[in-house]
């Protein structure tokens, strides 16, 4: 494996100097760009664009021929780990991911096995390699997952939660089955991004959505121990190449430096921190990615060159160890253009601080 012609995200993931900051969006094929819209109505469905490999190659790619990112991700969902469990995913109009049989029952929570990403999750494993052969070395190709506790609270929930009653009450009730969830799980996603680091992902990022819903000691039991698992359990090499990892808690600034003692390259952070501060308090340990609230960008363009401007001013001077990304998932409304302003000035202004 040789690295992508623009190999920036991952030299600022591993702290090697850049000659810009890099930057790509989470959620960067969705909704907000009509030509995905257009892809999706063809799919017929959420679920059967995932499971297609030519058509998520086709939504991977189409930001990325738009604006000049620095890294393409996988198409996926993250509850793809669950429903390839049995748990029945679905999509219900106007009301997000539904399971049909949730982990409601001790029996179920007992039996309970990882897959095989190789025969459930095969149509993923096909995706990252079309992904990898149609981005023909350009730049890099992020592989994903969810966390254990985020993908638990969906399987216990049975889909999307604003308290989160069901599965904290089996925390605090039933810890014994919730650990028994969550280990399950964490070695599924083990096994699920070290399948997409052979299929031809470049770098791998654990998705904790929710890990900040927890108390600051459920947390490091819940939460923060199995995405430490799932670290070390990660290839870090493939061809001869380092295969970095991002570990991404939304709400967990308060937690970062335990964040960046889990082994991975680089800590994600949502927009509720400052990154200069965040940088001060994890040192050179890791790389840090973000962190630009996902709202600025329905401001006037003008609004949106200042914002990301004083992101990296405050990351500070240097010229390694930040990516450049939003707090969280862009928007569905979010005007495209605007999103054009965003990179070029990322672009741009990060090239000025360098000389």
């Amino acid at each position: 494996m040789t690295r992508p012609r623009n190999d920036n995200f991952l030299r600022a993931l591993l702290k090697e100097p850049t000659d810009h900051t890099p930057v790509w969006l989470m959620r960067q094929a969705g909704r907000y760009l009509p030509e995905y819209c257009e892809t999706r109505k063809r799919a017929g469905s959420f679920l059967n664009l995932c499971k297609n490999p030519a058509l998520a190659c086709e939504v991977t790619l189409q930001p990325l021929a738009r604006y000049d990112l620095d890294a393409a991700i996988l198409f996926s969902d993250i509850l793809t780990v669950p429903d390839a469990m049995g748990l029945g995913l679905y999509f219900a109009e106007g009301e997000g991911p539904k399971f049909e049989r949730p982990l409601t029952e001790e029996w179920a929570i007992r039996d309970l096995t990882a897959p095989d990403p190789f025969d459930h999750l095969r149509y993923v494993m096909d995706g990252v390699s079309e992904i990898r052969r149609a981005l023909a070395g350009s730049v890099p190709l992020i592989g994903f997952s969810g966390s254990p506790w985020t993908l638990a609270c969906y399987m216990v929930e049975g889909g999307s939660s604003d308290d989160y009653r069901k599965v904290k009450t089996m925390l605090y009730d039933r810890p014994d089955l919730m650990h028994r969830i969550l280990s399950v799980t964490a070695d599924a996603v083990v096994a699920y991004l070290n399948a997409q680091i052979d299929s031809g992902a470049q770098a791998v990022m654990i998705f904790d959505s929710w890990g900040g819903a927890l108390s600051a000691a459920a947390y490091r039991e819940f939460s923060l121990a199995y995405m430490q698992k799932i670290v070390a359990g990660l290839k870090k090499e493939k061809d001869g190449e380092r295969v970095p990892s991002i570990v991404f808690t939304k709400g967990g600034g308060l937690w970062i430096e335990a964040i960046a003692d889990t082994g991975c390259d680089a800590v994600g952070l949502d927009w509720t921190i400052d990154i200069g501060e965040a940088r001060r308090r994890v040192g050179d340990r890791v790389a840090l990615q973000g962190n630009l609230d996902p709202n600025v960008l329905f401001a006037s363009p003008e609004k949106v060159a200042a914002e990301a401007k004083k992101v990296l001013d405050s990351y500070g001077s240097g010229d390694t160890g930040h990516v450049f990304n939003l707090g969280h998932g862009i928007s569905q409304f979010t005007p495209p253009e605007h999103v054009t302003t965003l990179v070029d000035t990322v672009h741009a202004y990060s090239r000025e601080l360098r000389r």
